[in-house]
């Protein structure tokens, strides 16, 4: 009956094929590609610039129009003297205070020295005259006015992009029933239930976004060209929601229970609707719940980064990169439990780069498990180790949510949280290896290194050209653009490094076939397109999640509930323990990017106005976030696993599970990050107190 279940929860969540995908995916991949095209053009107009000003002297002045200086090269500077010893003398006369006789000859040194001034400018004028009239300078003046265009142009365009991007993937996550939730849709009832709700949550969006605009046009303000598009991207979201109320799939099968079926609603939907509620019934401010979301559009380069994340890590499922990587691996037959370790330890460098475990988990969770249970790992170990595979790298450089909470708080700065986030990865890694080795089902086995090494070294060889792929790229960037690898790059590079190594794949494969054509299933539009459409369900599922996560914070923020946390515990240490339980909590239900902006604005002062350091509170932060996204009620991230990995992985999982005699076998899923994290998170919390909290 299970296997029947993940059968029929894998077809209700299936992209749709032929056109009514390439609709949707072709738009997407445009968005995405004029992002990445807009922020290339940013970096090639400062490196023109930086040329420009190398080889023509003042080419920023020079590379326009410059007028013709007003001022009079040539004046008679004694007339001037006399002039103005005229008009001093009608000065002091009218002036009750004692004269004080002019100075012709200051007076005479102030005008020389005026004309000196003057006369280098109509000279600075005659030679940027002279190289205007270079016909290579104008060139390059034209296109590089022309790249600085289109810079400008994606500066503005940014708030288009991320709102289109938004709402277009929200529409295919929405159709292929791919939306965030606690269950998958197995059932009519299930779909039902969700659609409903979805219907109204859709429908609250929909009023709250044409509320905001009538608001707006009452106030006077200055209509913004974003308001049609909430206000149409809202009422498709809404009719889809009323199609798939009337029209349920074949796939889905009789029966159900009401418990499962509200499962079943998205995670969104019922953040929407708690936000409506308050908006429109404590506050009757129905526009409140779209101005929260301008909180998204106001930082729509990172959410932009966040779509790039998720499309590069379906861009790397299309690659053999993961398999490729763990062949060096496999020559030492590890244990299950240790190649489970070194995956997860390896898992914190790429989360530092996508700034976020849930990204990370959408970018590249299928690719972790899938090589995790190639090594034999059983299942439940394999769904564990995937959930928390990114939550030790948070805290690491270059991850961008250390930036944002050194940008909302000036009390600390990356380069402190870097360096004790290092000791913080130190401590939850030894965690993880010490919970798994001690709960290990296996003997701890690998190969000698006599007969590994040769094994790895030839694994390594169809790696290398990857490797130059991406060394080249990136010192592209870093030497013809002046952008080097980082996390403010990386989303820029990532894609269009794994579009070339796609391409060096077509060629690979046809080498392989003898110079036959690859495959279709091998070709490049093929992997992009698959790649893409995929992407577009999971970027449309994460988006909308931070999106109504931002709003939901909002609620929590305006309703004044962290205002009755309490502001003096006159305990350090019991100021501790209450903020530890609280910042967990926010970790259940929002995203890391909206909790921080809502621990910055509000709980944030009341741990530094009780004595904790600034930099050991933001570390007890991050990893009581990363807490809260494995705990449930909701456990965002083992949410995120199943929607990457698919449903009929984690039945198969739970049958496995359920053969086990303890506890813990039959929980392993859940328990084994919930243990790390939790003993990370006391021991971060609480050890450094001994020595300065009294």
């Amino acid at each position: 009956m299970n296997t029947i279940l993940s059968d029929r929860a894998d077809l209700v969540h299936a992209p749709r094929r032929g056109y009514a995908r390439l609709i949707i995916t072709v738009p997407v991949a445009t968005l995405l590609l004029a992002t990445i095209a807009f922020s290339m053009s940013a970096y090639v107009h400062s490196q023109m610039l930086a040329v420009g000003q190398s080889i023509w002297d003042s080419y920023g002045l020079v590379r326009h129009d410059v007028q013709e200086p007003a001022c009079n090269p040539d004046p008679d500077i004694d007339i001037r003297v006399r002039q103005q010893l005229r008009q001093a003398r009608e000065r002091q006369a009218d002036s009750l205070l004692a004269p004080t006789p002019p100075d012709p000859e200051r007076i005479r040194e102030s005008l020389i020295a005026q004309r000196e001034q003057c006369r280098d400018d109509h000279a600075a004028f005659e030679r940027s005259r002279e190289l205007r009239e270079s016909p290579a300078l104008q060139a390059y003046a034209a296109v590089e006015g022309a790249v600085g265009a289109v810079s400008v142009a994606g500066l503005d365009a940014q708030q288009y992009l991320l709102v289109l991007i938004v709402l277009t993937c929200a529409w295919m996550a929405t159709t292929v029933y791919g939306q965030v939730a606690i269950r998958s849709p197995l059932t009519r009832l299930d779909c039902r239930v969700g659609s409903a709700l979805q219907l109204i949550a859709n429908a609250a969006l929909l009023w709250s976004a044409v509320s905001w605009r009538e608001v707006a046009g009452a106030a006077g303000a200055e209509a913004s060209a974003l308001h049609p598009v909430w206000i149409a991207g809202f009422a498709v979201l809404t009719l889809i929601s009323v199609y798939q109320l009337i029209n349920v799939p074949r796939q889905a099968g009789h029966g159900g229970a009401p418990g499962h079926a509200l499962l079943t609603v998205p995670l969104y939907t019922w953040m929407t609707l708690v936000a409506a509620g308050y908006f429109f019934l404590a506050e009757a401010y129905p526009s409140g719940l779209a101005v929260q979301l301008i909180k998204m559009v106001k930082q729509a380069d990172l959410y932009l980064h966040v779509a790039l994340y998720v499309w590069a890590g379906m861009l790397i499922k299309q690659t053999r990169l993961a398999t490729l990587l763990f062949d060096i691996a496999r020559p030492w037959k590890l244990a299950p439990e240790l190649i489970t370790i070194v995956v997860v330890f390896v898992a914190a460098v790429p989360t530092a780069l996508t700034g976020a475990s849930g990204i990370l988990l959408v970018a590249v969770g299928a690719v972790i498990y899938d090589e995790i249970r190639l090594s034999g790992a059983r299942r439940p170990l394999a769904f564990a180790a995937t959930a928390m595979s990114g939550s030790m790298g948070v805290v690491l450089n270059p991850c961008l949510m250390v930036v944002v909470v050194a940008a909302l708080n000036r009390q600390v700065t990356t380069s402190q949280l870097y360096g004790w986030g290092g000791y913080v990865f130190l401590l939850t890694s030894a965690a993880f290896a010490i919970v798994t080795l001690l709960t290990r089902r296996s003997p701890l086995t690998f190969a000698s290194p006599r007969e590994a090494i040769p094994g790895s070294l030839k694994a390594l060889r169809p790696l290398l050209p990857y490797v130059v792929i991406a060394l080249a790229v990136v010192v592209f960037f870093a030497v013809a653009l002046d952008q080097p690898f980082n996390e403010f790059s990386a989303p820029i590079i990532l894609p269009l490094t794994l579009l070339i190594m796609l391409l060096y794949d077509r060629s690979a494969v046809r080498r392989q076939n003898g110079g036959e054509p690859p495959r279709r299933e091998d070709g490049f539009w093929y992997r992009v397109r698959e790649s893409t459409s995929e992407s577009t369900m999971h970027i449309g599922a994460l988006l909308m999640l931070m999106a109504l996560s931002i709003a939901l914070g909002g609620v929590v923020e305006r309703s004044g509930i962290m205002a009755a946390f309490p502001a003096d515990f006159g305990s350090i240490w019991m100021a501790m323990g209450a903020l530890v339980v609280v910042l967990v909590i926010v970790g259940m239900f929002l995203d890391p990017y909206g909790a921080i902006i809502l621990v910055s604005a509000t709980v944030a002062s009341v741990a530094y106005d009780n004595g904790i350091h600034p930099v050991h509170f933001w570390m007890v932060v991050l990893v009581a976030f990363e807490l809260g996204y494995l705990t449930p009620p909701v456990a965002l991230n083992q949410l995120l696993t199943r929607q990457v990995v698919g449903e009929r992985e984690l039945v198969l999982a739970h049958d496995e599970a359920r053969q086990r005699n303890s506890f813990w076998g039959r929980h392993e899923r859940l328990l084994l990050p919930i243990t790390v994290m939790a003993s990370s998170l006391l021991l971060v919390a609480f050890m450094p107190l001994l020595f300065y909290g009294g």
